[in-house]
């Protein structure tokens, strides 16, 4: 059985009501029609858990051959922060929030390295949402390299939504992409900030893009066109960190 998995169906339903165990999606085998699993549908509806039905041989595979009744969970390793948390701790430390939004980040090495680096630069939180994006598996806390522990990271249903609602609170959304019309070093970094970084193959969404209130490009010299997604993140963040230390924003 692989970690970060329950299967069973009771142990799916006790942990879809007992509320303790964030299930990050779950996998049914086709065509089964117990009254099980009936209320684990229901309550995944409810609680607004991503579902899929599957073929029986992958959850055969999944669980080496444990009895896994046509029901398999994947569990976050690490608990997830409400977004109000996390600009309430900003507040509390008398800064502007700074944050971390990855949409669309799938690989689980990327979405660990980019929180390992915006814990070093003193972010406070990253986003992620709740479908199009790796959970908080092992792996993430692995390449994090311990940085979980101390990063908030908020898991959204609508990441533009959620952008719109940072836009009202004052908090600029910065984009990385090509069609950006200047460098990540000629724009303000300072302030209440947000930086958007894209997916590894496809970038960011047409509408978390159309959120954005102004797009930057890190310039390329060499013949590939883009930079790893942890790796623009990187770039982007110690920018502003340099940016935010001469304002006396970061401490």
């Amino acid at each position: 059985m692989k970690e970060n998995m329950i299967y069973g169906r009771n142990p799916v339903i006790e942990a879809l009501t007992a509320g303790n165990t964030t299930i990050d999606k779950l996998m049914l085998q086709e065509g089964l029609h117990h009254p099980q699993i009936k209320e684990i549908l229901r309550l995944c509806k409810a609680q607004n858990v991503m579902y899929r039905f599957v073929d029986k041989r992958k959850l055969d595979a999944l669980c080496e051959g444990g009895n896994h009744q046509g029901v398999v969970a994947s569990i976050a390793s690490h608990s997830y922060t409400e977004l109000s948390d996390i600009l309430a701790a900003a507040e509390a430390k008398g800064q502007p929030p700074f944050l971390v939004i990855a949409d669309g980040i799938c690989d689980p090495h990327n979405l660990g390295s980019i929180i390992r680096s915006a814990n070093a630069a003193g972010a406070h939180g990253v986003i992620i949402p709740k479908n199009r994006s790796v959970s908080l598996n092992a792996t993430v806390a692995k390449v994090s390299a311990g940085a979980i522990e101390y990063m908030p990271v908020a898991r959204v249903t609508n990441l533009a939504q959620t952008l719109k609602k940072l836009k009202q609170a004052g908090v600029w959304i910065v984009g990385t992409d090509l069609a950006g019309t200047q460098s990540h070093t000629q724009c303000s970094l300072t302030g209440p900030l947000g930086i958007v970084i894209g997916s590894e193959g496809e970038g960011m969404s047409r509408l978390v893009k159309e959120s954005c209130d102004f797009l930057v490009k890190i310039p390329m010299i060499g013949e590939i066109e883009s930079l790893n997604a942890s790796v623009a993140a990187g770039v982007l963040l110690y920018e502003a960190v340099r940016q935010k230390l001469e304002k006396g924003e970061l401490s």
